[in-house]
């Protein structure tokens, strides 16, 4: 029996509205698409009706399995895109357009945004240009099963498994599809599991990362002992089922044994509620029960000859296959993807030659160095402190390997021979955005508009690492430093999880060892050795606020001025002074409204109780919406930093490290999500 329930998305966290699925898309006709409509109404006969008919006209005629248009001038421009499923034959996907496009204007009839949704393609507009970018939350529909599994911890955590390794291959591993599919075998098990995760092709990668991962996250809250679901929003999707559901052979194949449990039995049949029976039920009703008894049978015997067909082809081809297939997962799964033979890097870096020493800090020494195939890379040296065994290590490595976004350097790869214990990651040629910021003459080329993109680009960083990777990961030493620049001067957060490696004693919520920076440490955390995501934001406050002023937060008291860089922010912002404040070298090439803005918010975040500083998902929808009101901020008392210096006056001591520091590294918390 299936249920549909439709109700707003704001209303989930206290009531998620769960459809059922159980072979729906196998055995039942779909009576009407999946919808969602959204945005304000238009007018009948209007010019934005008459740009979204025609945009609607191109994109059913389109005969590609993924096309994008726009039609008409603003403010009555309009958006679109289709994308059929990848594994759906080309050919059909010009008649599914077509039929979404038919139904979107019925089922959202003067809606100005809308996406629908079939098991084969999708259809979405809006007046909003929504291409390239990640839609929160990234669920708009949950279907699922309301079957449980016989075995409902192992079946969560296979699923699982299963859902980050083809959400994995889809992102990374299938070029520019952003398709995969996948099957999970493991002794013991029930039934294998089949899944298929797919994102929109104007995402990049990681963006399509983000929004799988916020799938899961849903899904792990929701339905993960539930044997068979499908996942659906604007920008991604995700299906997985106990038989067969998709064409051709799995991207990503895995088998896993575990101990044993009872054998095998078919899929469970449909869940239907019971109801009390008339004792003298009328010929006409006994007809229609048994019509409906033998529909649902018949039903389940074609899925289950189904099932047992493709279980029959696969395991005829899975020997041929198997070498290929475990090739190509051990690729992803094992460190051995990620080791360089030690001999390459010293060639790499002419056997850790000083001409070729980026910097040095507690961790050990930079190298530059140039791999065979040409690559430039940046060789980190651990320092001997380091006092995990090698397995821990290889396991530590390989999390901090899987997360990958923009604004995180990028892990390349790792030497773990002779005692030596080499990280291998992405060479950033402008080096670190102090060296830049607070520089007399290279400051001069952060202009306004490249420092704005740098605070929104750390800022994602931080809620991915926070908010949407597949590990929870606290920085805990944010700071200038620890912002690398690409060659277009993107940032790129480095050594998150750094510490991880070295072995720092640490609890879940607390520490026997502070570690950080002084000017860029959280109160809680300074004082009572109490950390969480709230103190890399109190962190990213400073940075905002560092990179307004073109002032380091660890040097105000190096000049003889008794104020601090918070003080100083809030002297000026409370005597609406603000612009005051900003860093000289920028002069009047700046937007009055931006700059305020990103000192209102580093108030916010650089507040004493961490309860009172945002999210960095707050944060972010602060900076990036100009017509939004924001919190009025409370005075700062906390400092851990007693200096100043702007871009005319550079020669202010470097950062220190607080006491009880050895490493002077990041911290993380690499726990799954």
């Amino acid at each position: 029996m299936i249920h549909s329930h439709n109700r707003n998305l704001a209303t989930m966290a206290n009531l998620p509205y769960h459809l059922l699925l159980l072979l729906y898309f196998l055995t039942t006709p779909m009576a009407q698409p999946i919808h969602r409509c959204g945005g304000s109404n238009y007018t009948a006969n209007s010019t934005f009706g008459t740009n979204l008919k025609r945009l609607l006209a191109s994109l059913s005629s389109s005969n590609s399995t993924y096309a994008t248009n726009a039609e008409g001038a603003s403010p009555d421009r309009t958006y679109g895109l289709v994308l059929c499923r990848g594994d759906v034959d080309p050919s059909f996907c010009p008649t599914c357009y077509d039929n979404m496009s038919q139904n979107v204007t019925e089922l959202c009839t003067y809606s100005k945004s809308a996406v629908v949704w079939d098991p084969n393609c999708l259809l979405r507009y809006s007046d909003v240009r929504f291409f390239s970018s990640l839609d929160t939350p990234a669920v708009d529909i949950g279907l699922y099963n309301v079957q449980a599994a016989p075995d409902p911890d192992t079946f969560s955590n296979m699923s699982r498994r299963l859902f980050e390794e083809v959400s994995y291959h889809a992102a990374y591993k299938s070029s520019s599809l952003l398709f995969s599919t996948g099957l999970l075998s493991y002794s013991g098990g029930s039934w294998p599991i089949y899944s298929l995760a797919q994102c929109t092709r104007d995402l990049s990668a990681d963006l399509c990362s983000q929004c799988l991962r916020q799938v899961l996250d849903y899904y792990w809250g929701c339905c993960k002992a539930n044997i068979g679901g499908w996942y659906v929003g604007k920008s991604c999707n995700y299906r997985y089922e106990v038989h067969p559901f998709y064409k051709g052979d799995p991207s990503v194949l895995l088998t896993l044994p575990l101990k044993s449990s009872p054998p095998p039995t078919s899929p469970p049949p449909v869940s239907s509620t019971p109801t009390k029976q008339d004792p003298s039920p009328r010929k006409e009703g006994k007809k229609k029960n048994t019509g409906e008894v033998l529909a649902i049978g018949i039903s389940l015997a074609v899925a289950l000859v189904l099932s047992l067909v493709f279980y029959i082809c696969f395991c005829k081809r899975r020997s041929a296959k198997n070498t290929a297939g475990k090739s190509k997962m051990e690729e992803i799964l094992n460190m051995e993807s990620l080791l360089i033979d030690l001999s390459i890097i010293k060639d790499a870096t002419d056997n850790f030659a000083d001409s070729n020493k980026l910097g040095q800090g507690g961790f050990g020494t930079v190298y530059k160095g140039i791999l065979p195939d040409g690559q430039e890379v940046a060789v980190k040296r651990l320092s001997a402190t380091s006092r995990q065994g090698l397995e821990e290590l290889k396991n530590e490595l390989l999390l901090v390997a899987r997360l990958q976004h923009k604004n995180l350097v990028r892990l390349r790869g790792v030497c773990l021979q002779k005692e030596e214990k080499l990280l291998v990651y992405e060479y950033l040629p402008n080096r670190s955005l102090d060296t830049f910021m607070f520089d007399p003459i290279k400051c001069k080329q952060l202009n306004w508009p490249i420092r704005f993109e740098i605070i929104r680009g750390i800022a994602r960083g931080l809620r991915y690492l926070h908010e949407e990777s597949h590990l929870k990961v606290i920085h805990r030493d944010l700071k200038a430093s620890n912002v690398l620049l690409d060659a277009e001067l993107n940032p790129k957060i480095a050594d998150f999880g750094m510490a991880r490696l070295f072995g720092v004693d640490q609890t879940h919520h607390a520490t026997s060892r502070v570690v950080g920076t002084f000017g860029y440490i959280a109160p809680e955390y300074a004082m009572r050795g109490q950390f969480s995501v709230k103190s890399d934001v109190f962190s990213f406050g400073v940075l905002v606020l560092e990179i307004v002023t073109g002032r380091k937060s660890n040097t105000f008291g190096d000049s003889g001025d008794e104020q601090d860089l918070l003080s100083y922010t809030w002297k000026h912002w409370s005597e609406d002074t603000g612009l005051e404040i900003v860093d000289p070298s920028l002069g009047e090439g700046f937007s009055r409204n931006e700059v305020l803005r990103c000192i209102q918010v580093g108030l916010l975040c650089v507040q004493d109780v961490p309860a009172s500083r945002p999210l960095m998902s707050s944060a972010i929808l602060m900076l990036d919406s100009p017509t939004a009101t924001l919190r009025a901020p409370v005075q700062p008392t906390f400092s851990a930093g007693i200096s100043r210096t702007d871009c005319t006056d550079r020669s202010a001591s470097e950062s220190r490290s607080i006491a009880g520091s050895v490493n002077d590294v990041t911290i993380s918390e690499l726990h799954p999500r």
